[in-house]
């Protein structure tokens, strides 16, 4: 029998859109001149499309390096000008999410950003680092360093502080004007050793229980976004307790060190299996953490039970609340938050295609205006802070900090606190530092409502 005709090329797609495990174990994965071999077969595909030229720099870049080459074409632009595509990228994922419409299942199979992780995994293989990147990243180092320390540190990385940070830019060559985040000399693990009691009148008491990941960003720096879910969750009744074993490996991943990623899920999923077994669920409390664990974690690792265990039993706090109220109601006493509130969607959080849950959930809250933005921030982790990219992650937030100030809301909050306070520091440019609005995280303003906070 004749074998049945081949359908054809499809522009786009009805079929769910997947990724390819990162093959990180294979040596041929970091052959850098196959990678920049598959570079030109993808870019090919960009410059024929260009669907994706208003999402980040990456793009433009790549536009004008082919429509400025020698030909108009790709074939005469130089490979080592790939780096500038590079340089750009924060593997925000928009364009494998938003935009693409030849991502797997289509026969041209793009991944722009697992492409550009695999080109900085291939890179940092042949010698190529970024030791300033690197230490920045050291996220649980950095912060044991700090907590004796937190004031004086605190002190000493304040844009005020102009001196010193005019010092750290020359040494360092991270921006003097970028904010960094504060430390504290009590962390989320330190606030939460003794759980808050499930409260016995919470629709959901005796049925719930979760392990909030504090991700190392919410312990050593922004404590309260633990406090505030371990509050609301006790409020509803569910029994939280806080596990953090260590960083998720966001920070490794932009470098491409993808063994320490996967040793870091292997660690961490052993710590959640026995609590999974006995029922938690797993609460992550940002985006980027919440990806990791969820979606980038699996495929690194998709062989190991225990690591995809631990991404179907992971949950975005804001998701959770939203389940929560769909399946047992809301415990009572939210209260209006005056001036409404501007929920910026974080890229990491949409790329986990669950929907803008922060905005619905605080759409919870009774006689509260809430609006949603979008746009990219910009931020991308070291890409915001550091002297040479700080420049782009500004040109890429603008559009973002433009619509927030054009909101006029009282609270901004995003599902990733970098990225708010990128957008609050570019604010003042837009409304004064007078009129700009209070940044938390979605959950911190969702306590306030309740007044727990």
């Amino acid at each position: 029998m004749a074998d049945s005709p081949k359908a054809p090329a499809r522009e786009g797609s009805l079929d769910a859109p997947f990724r390819h495990p990162i093959a990180w174990r294979d040596e041929a994965y970091y052959d850098l001149a196959a990678v920049e071999q598959e570079m030109e077969r993808q870019f090919d595909v960009c410059h024929t499309c260009r669907r994706c030229f208003n999402l980040c720099d990456s793009f433009p870049r790549l536009f004008d390096l082919i429509d400025e080459s020698k030909t108009g074409e790709l074939d005469s632009v130089a490979k080592a000008d790939y780096a500038k595509v590079d340089e750009a990228c924060t593997l925000c994922d928009m364009c494998f999410l938003t935009k693409c419409p030849y991502v797997p299942p289509h026969e041209f199979d793009i991944d722009i950003p697992h492409l550009i992780l695999r080109y900085r995994a291939a890179k940092r293989r042949a010698g190529e680092r970024d030791f300033v990147r690197e230490q920045l990243g050291l996220t649980d180092r950095n912060g044991k360093l700090a907590k004796p320390v937190a004031g004086l540190a605190n002190w000493a990385t304040a844009r005020k502080n102009t001196p010193l940070r005019k010092l750290l830019e020359a040494i360092a060559e991270i921006d003097a004007e970028a904010e960094l985040p504060q430390y504290h000399s009590k962390t989320a693990t330190d606030l939460l050793k003794t759980p808050f009691a499930p409260d016995p009148a919470g629709p959901a008491f005796g049925q719930r229980k979760v392990a909030l990941y504090a991700t190392c960003f919410v312990d050593y720096n922004q404590p309260d976004t633990a406090v505030a879910a371990a509050k609301v969750l006790a409020k509803q009744g569910v029994e939280a307790r806080l596990v953090y074993p260590e960083c998720c490996g966001m920070p490794q991943l932009e470098s491409g060190d993808l063994a320490d990623v996967a040793g870091r899920a292997e660690r961490i999923a052993q710590v959640f299996a026995p609590l999974i077994d006995e029922g938690y669920e797993v609460i992550a409390l940002t985006a980027s953490c919440g990806l990791m664990m969820k979606f980038e974690w699996p495929l690194l690792e998709p062989q190991n039970h225990a690591v995809l265990r631990l991404a179907a039993a992971t949950r975005d706090i804001s998701e959770y609340v939203v389940e929560l109220s769909k399946t047992f109601g809301l415990a009572p006493g939210l209260s209006p938050v005056e001036g409404g509130v501007t929920v910026h969607h974080a890229c990491h959080a949409r790329a986990q295609n669950m929907g803008a849950k922060s905005a619905e959930m605080l759409k919870l809250i009774p006689d509260t205006k809430v609006e949603i933005v979008e746009r990219c921030s910009g931020h991308g982790g070291t890409f915001g802070v550091m002297k040479e990219t700080r420049p782009l992650a500004l040109k890429v937030g603008k559009p973002a900090a433009k619509q927030v100030a054009q909101k006029g809301s009282a609270e901004l909050c995003s599902d990733c606190p970098l990225a708010c306070k990128h957008l609050g520091q570019m604010l003042t440019v837009e409304t004064g530092p007078v009129t700009s609005p209070r940044q938390s995280h979605p959950i911190e303003i969702f306590a306030r409502a309740y007044g727990a906070l």
